[in-house]
């Protein structure tokens, strides 16, 4: 049996979580025992799931730090300093369960920085997996810390086309060392179960559109919040619900006040169970400015949710079409509006189309086909 490690320090609510779960209990799942999966607690930022954790049989190691994650912080700068520290408190721990267990591969997914400066300076039994996602940034620093580190690396997955094409045009690392590898982000049986649940302290009789995501500048909500003043003019019994939580929360609250959309519009914070509200809405719509792969939206094509998206790098062009969604230009709220109008004026056919289309295209991102993939690089 082969000892997998999973790397992923964390702050917030972010659809990484759900990849570093999905990938650990695929491997429990689908292997036969083949792989025994453990997810590194690096700063107390897992201690939430442990009872999941023990339900799905996936292992926690957790790290005695001087430093405990605050889970809660929002914002660009804050969250990077969370991460140096995060670097400095688990250096030498890092390091001494490596050497100590020896697992055959660490895969990291966010704060990468560590585990390869630590393969730069040491040698380990184990091989070192990287996960990299979004947009692909080179400064002199990364470029030069990439280029030590590319015989130390045994493999890196990208979630989305787009990211695994800039790194093959880095031509930093051998092509055959780079691999597109979708991240599991659906379980059917699970979303079955789950769209099931009622609404609570919603009026599910009132046709409504939902976003889903944090409240911050990347998901880009205040287009949607603004495009709605247009949209309520000639559809006004029109309502969108927002999910998610976050540093412009109070920017979005004054926002919907000071545009009287108060009736119309509702934040209701976190909640676990998506798919419910997927499953009861008219569609989804996203307005992130960068995505990959876009977790929600993926979840959407399994709840047979039609779906709005801007055209953002990376993850939205490459799963909606014009055979399953619209796209709108990326920070465009005449084009987000036009959107939303056609699909407003679609017939049942033509919604119901683009529905079977995009469901089809969401088996590309399960967890046994994660698994496949995953588990023949590890093999």
């Amino acid at each position: 049996m082969k000892n997998i490690y999973y790397w992923c320090p964390f702050v917030g609510n972010i659809a990484t979580i759900k990849a570093v779960i999905n990938s650990a209990h695929s491997l429990i799942k689908y292997s036969d025992e083949k792989f025994s999966p453990l997810i590194i607690n690096s700063c107390g930022e897992w201690d939430d799931y442990k009872e999941y954790f023990e339900k799905k049989k996936i292992r926690l190691k957790k790290f005695e730090n001087f430093y405990s994650i605050d889970k809660n912080i929002s914002g660009y700068i804050k969250s990077r300093i969370t991460y140096v520290k995060v670097f400095l408190s688990c250096f030498f721990s890092l390091k001494k369960l490596l050497k100590k267990d020896k697992p055959e591969y660490l895969i990291a997914h966010l704060i990468t920085s560590l585990p390869i400066f630590l393969f730069i300076i040491f040698k380990f039994h184990t091989k070192l997996i990287i996960r990299v996602s979004g947009k692909v940034k080179m400064n002199f620093f990364r470029k030069t810390l990439w280029k030590l580190c590319k015989t130390k690396i045994e493999l890196i997955t990208c979630p989305t086309k787009e990211t695994y094409q800039s790194f093959i045009r880095l031509n930093i690392f051998n092509s055959n060392k780079i691999i597109y590898l979708p991240d599991p982000i659906i379980d059917i049986s699970e979303i079955h179960n789950k769209k099931k649940d009622k609404l609570i302290n919603l009026d599910i009789n009132k046709n409504f559109f939902v976003i889903i995501g944090r409240y911050t500048k990347q998901k880009n909500h205040l287009l949607a919040i603004r495009c709605f003043t247009k949209i309520l003019k000639t559809n006004p019994n029109l309502n969108l619900y927002i999910i998610g939580d976050g540093e412009l929360k109070k920017k979005y609250s004054q926002e919907i006040s000071n545009l009287k959309l108060n009736n119309n519009i509702k934040l209701i914070g976190h909640q676990e169970n998506i798919p419910k509200y997927l499953h009861k809405s008219l569609a989804l719509i996203s307005t992130s400015l960068w995505e990959d792969p876009g977790f929600v939206m993926i979840e959407a094509a399994a709840c047979n949710t039609f779906i709005i998206s801007s055209n953002c790098p990376s993850g939205p062009k490459e799963f909606v079409g014009t055979d399953n969604g619209l796209l709108f230009k990326n920070k465009n709220i005449e084009s987000l509006e036009k959107n939303i109008l056609e699909f407003l004026k679609m017939n049942s056919n033509e919604i119901n189309k683009k529905k079977i289309g995009a469901k089809k295209k969401s088996i590309y991102f399960t967890k046994f086909r994660h698994y496949k993939i995953l588990s023949n690089q590890l093999m």
